[in-house]
């Protein structure tokens, strides 16, 4: 029948089905398979099947093909200086200077080979993606149960599954024992859900609320049951996820953008410097040929050739640097970018939390205490909330967390991974009250040993709650030695043999309770107690925590029928437990450094919006109660959510959709957006965002893929660590463009100044390329590892829109440039009038020995190289003995003076040269000294 009504609408169902969105979890499960032609005891006939699977296609992940090597290459030649670079290269191999020619060639290949050995594997989200597929399901075909290839199923199919199974596809339960499934990668949600058959939704729900749907990629954490499939392969969450992926483009960094601008400025002044070199040239009667050679050694000062290989280079050292400060760079631009960012956007699951139940609160009667635990080892502080403890507290506490741990199916099992150390296997709510146990030395295996279970009633959806019957020990001596301190403080010195712990729901225990345990004492559960236990109850609810309560029964012998109406009533209250995922021990402290720093931290989760307000209150994310929901977003536009994203720090329940148009509005608002997560539904944005934070211990791969860098710690504090070293990289990579531009334009200068003197052109061809390679090397190298500034992380983040000559560089590059070029013409004036040959040696060596005394001082912006330390950065010591040693080499031997046409100096000329580099060492300090005034008058 169903077969037949569903054919009979082919035309309109079938072939939209998987692309025209239902709403499935409106529909009844009866209804949802009506609507699909399938039938739950029988599934879809064979031939059906294959019908289906020629017509939607198999369900699988279709890959959009990434960048190839190729494309890596190409990009990383098509920079604007590197373009430049390579036609200087044809230019002077055109003019027979293959020296120059091959020296350029060789620092673009270098720059080349670096940018894409770090990116070549930026492409592989698609393919995590595909890896979560499911290699083999059981499905019922014909009224039988065959296993099949996952790839095979669609609409319509219904597939059996049972604890630890991967959810093939999207579907509608449509059967349910017990049938949790953890959506953590998916949603958000840091709890498993539980899923039920019999529900049906009146009004729009977010995906983390729709319980009686499955997705594909999630895992059945507890219980049983069968889903009648309606989404598959790229019509599945999972495939919007992976749609969104491939739809968001790669932006450029604000480095690439600055670097860009840059280029576009050098190449106009190269053109300019080349045509009046060589009309100046020409009209004072200079050889075609040689001014030709000069200009192009002049164009190419202008653009400086080490630029892009230092720039590379010191991406490369920041992303090692990062490294051991456990954060792995996967796209070298990302490593400058982190420094400009504005925004932090985290996912709460897993980034800001341990991704972990813990139990924080313990209630019994009227006293309730937070549960402080140690992360590392054993133990926890009691920290009371209301009244303050009793002499009966300690017994009762005991008590509770012993019935938690015995009312309880999950285990601790040793850490392969970390010895000494033990993790939870089995349900996380059931791990959160078996680890509470053993922080207080209450292990659940003593205690499973010393209090055998001899009956149970499991846990089911409709009573929300688990009852276990154990056997009490009867004399000290059978119990464990861990466990003696406990007896001693046990609730009754003659205790009866057998007991009944039941844990639940709150208002289901109500209802079967009768007494409650008020230190040492059994007192009547009157309406004053149930109204007190619940306001706990909801005090606790209100902060976004799951709440279990616990209760007890003795029993004299064993009852006949171990059923829960025989064991389920007449029980007296325990307490509670109050559970949430916490954050992280030293998550707090990183926000306030973001905040200090101008960054403003952003929480986006798929989680409970109490919860994710809880916690962002406690790490200081927010300090109000606003939050908004997904739902609401939904409803806003572009402009009201652009509003709400300037005033709301944190967003539940919201989709990966939501996440991209939240990003979106953070960048139309000229932020430099970073997204941290570590799921499945994090990807889009993480690739979305300026700069992609994946968690490298609990992320997926498909996170991991998506991302720019991997936190390889999990932990947030490194991010901060990571902004701190972008900022560095960035104030270093402005070091050394201020330092390389500044002795540039000084060459440049000379090259302009020395001929409307009078004089021939005070530099040789090969002597400019020589300053070029010796002082735009090592010393430019240098500035690339200067170390952190007093107040890199005192200050809000530079716009990602500020020129990089802004802040006063053009006034230093053109005003320190000329005073360079004045400076060395006046050195060797004199010598030039009295024709003595060694004038252009004294010009040449002045200028190298300035510029050196330059690199020395763009160290620091404004602070004095008294103030910065003349030591601090050894590798600069270096680079400037070793840059000094050079230039005497090239005065001073045979070889040096054949190649680059000098003479030797005598000491009083070397002695002048050494002086004119202090005077520039002067200049620039009372620059900086004016600058430093300006800005405390400001």
């Amino acid at each position: 029948m169903y077969l037949a009504r569903y054919r009979g609408k082919r035309d309109t169902l079938l072939q939209t089905g998987a692309t025209m969105k239902t709403d499935w979890y409106k529909l009844s499960a009866t209804r949802v398979l009506e609507q699909l032609g399938s039938d739950s005891s029988r599934g879809l006939p064979g031939d059906e099947a294959r019908r289906r699977l020629a017509q939607y296609g198999s369900n699988q992940l279709v890959e959009k093909a990434g960048r190839n090597r190729a494309e890596i290459i190409r990009e990383q030649l098509s920079g604007v200086l590197t373009i430049l670079l390579l036609i200087a290269v044809l230019i002077s191999a055109a003019l027979g200077d293959w020296l120059e020619a091959l020296v350029i060639l060789i620092i673009v290949a270098v720059n080349a080979i670096l940018g894409y050995t770090q990116e070549y594997k930026a492409e592989q989200s698609m393919a995590a993606l595909k890896r979560m597929s499911v290699p083999k399901v059981r499905v019922r075909r014909g009224g039988h149960v065959q296993e099949v290839s996952a790839v095979e199923l669609v609409p319509g199919d219904v597939v059996i599954l049972e604890t630890g199974n991967v959810v093939p596809a999207d579907g509608r339960v449509t059967q349910s024992v017990n049938l949790c499934a953890d959506e953590a990668a998916l949603t958000g949600e840091s709890e498993p859900v539980e899923k039920d058959p019999e529900l049906v939704y009146e009004t729009e729900r977010p995906m983390g609320d729709r319980r009686n749907i499955l997705y594909s990629g999630t895992i059945i954490s507890r219980g049983r049951g069968e889903f009648a499939v309606t989404e598959t392969g790229m019509h599945t969450e999972l495939g919007r996820i992976a749609s969104m992926i491939q739809g968001v483009g790669q932006e450029q960094t604000p480095l690439q953008l600055r670097l860009d601008r840059l280029g576009r400025v050098l190449a106009h002044a190269a053109l300019v410097l080349v045509a009046v070199i060589v009309i100046v040239g020409l009209l004072r009667g200079e050889a075609l040929e040689e001014l030709l050679l000069t200009a192009v050694s002049l164009a190419v000062a202008a653009v400086p050739e080490a630029l892009t290989a230092v720039v590379t280079i010191a991406l490369s050292l920041g992303a090692q640097r990062m490294l051991k400060r456990r954060a792995l760079i996967r796209k070298l631009a990302a490593v400058e970018t982190l420094g400009s960012v504005t925004v932090i956007c985290s996912d709460k699951t897993g980034t800001l939390t341990l991704n972990r139940m813990t139990v924080t609160i313990l209630d019994i009667a009227d006293h309730a205490f937070e549960l402080v635990q140690a992360q590392d080892e054993p133990g926890f502080e009691l920290v009371p909330l209301t009244n303050p403890p009793t002499p009966g507290t300690q017994p009762t506490l005991d008590l509770l967390l012993m019935a938690g741990a015995l009312c309880n199916d999950a285990t601790l099992s040793p850490d392969e991974g970390h010895p000494g150390r033990y993790r939870i296997v089995g349900d996380p709510t059931e791990g959160a009250l078996v680890m509470a146990a053993a922080f207080a030395g209450l292990r659940k295996d003593d205690l499973d040993s010393a209090f055998p279970r001899v009956a149970e009633v499991p846990f089911d959806s409709v009573r929300k709650r688990m009852t276990t019957l154990n056997r009490l020990p009867q004399s000290r001596e059978a119990l464990p030695a861990s466990l003696t301190p406990v007896w001693e403080r046990r609730i009754d010195p003659v205790a009866p043999p057998y007991v009944a712990f039941t844990k639940g729901a709150l208002d289901g225990l109500l209802s079967i309770a009768s007494e409650v345990w008020v230190e040492g004492r059994a007192e009547s559960l009157d309406d004053a107690w149930r109204a007190r236990i619940t306001a706990a109850h909801d005090r606790m609810a209100g902060r976004g925590m799951r709440v279990l309560g616990m209760g007890l029964r003795t029993w004299d012998r064993p009852p006949d029928e171990t059923t829960e109406k025989s064991l389920e009533r007449n029980l007296m209250m325990l307490g509670l437990f109050g559970m949430i995922d916490p954050p992280r021990p030293e998550v707090r402290e990183a926000v306030l450094e973001c905040r200090s720093a101008g960054i403003r931290p952003v929480m986006i989760t798929g989680d409970h919006p109490l919860t994710a307000r809880h916690i962002a209150q406690q790490i200081g994310i927010s300090d109000n109660d606003r939050f908004l929901t997904g739902q609401e977003l939904e409803r806003m536009s572009a402009e009201e959510l652009a509003e709400a994203a300037r005033d709301v720090s944190v967003f539940a329940r919201v989709s990966p959709e939501h996440k991209l148009r939240l990003i979106d509005a953070y960048q139309k608002q000229k932020n430099v957006v970073s997204m941290t997560g570590d799921g499945v539904n994090d990807a889009p944005a993480l690739k979305k965002a300026d700069i992609g934070v994946a968690m490298g211990v609990t992320g997926t791969d498909v996170a991991k893929g998506a991302a720019d860098m991997v936190l390889l710690d999990d932990n947030f504090a490194t991010i901060v660590a990571a902004v701190e070293e972008g900022r560095v990289i960035y104030d270093n990579i402005r070091r050394f463009i201020k330092y390389l531009l500044t002795c540039n334009s000084s060459e440049i200068a000379v090259m302009l100044l020395g001929p409307i003197l009078g004089m021939p052109l005070p530099l040789l061809p090969l002597q400019i390329l020589w300053m070029n390679l010796v002082t735009d090397g090592a010393p430019a190298l240098a500035l690339g590892v200067e170390p952190a500034e007093k107040n890199v992380m005192k200050r809000p983040p530079y716009s990602a829109t500020e020129s990089i000559f802004g802040r006063g560089m053009v006034q230093f590059i053109l005003g320190i440039g000329a005073a360079m070029s004045v400076i060395s013409i006046v050195s060797a004036w004199k010598l030039w009038r009295l024709s003595d040959p060694a004038w252009q040696t004294v010009l040449f060596t002045t200028l190298v020995f300035c510029q050196l005394a330059v690199a020395l001082e763009a160290r620091s912006e404004k602070e004095s190289l008294v103030g910065i330390g003349l030591l601090k950065n050894r590798p600069m010591v270096f680079a400037l003995v070793l840059t000094v040693v050079l230039q005497l080499a090239v005065v001073y031997t045979p070889a040096g003076q054949r190649i680059f046409d000098t003479v030797a100096m005598p000491l009083r000329d070397l002695a002048l040269s050494v002086s004119m580099a202090i005077i520039v060492l002067v200049i620039i300090e009372v620059w900086k000294a004016i600058m430093r005034r300006g800005l405390r008058l400001r």
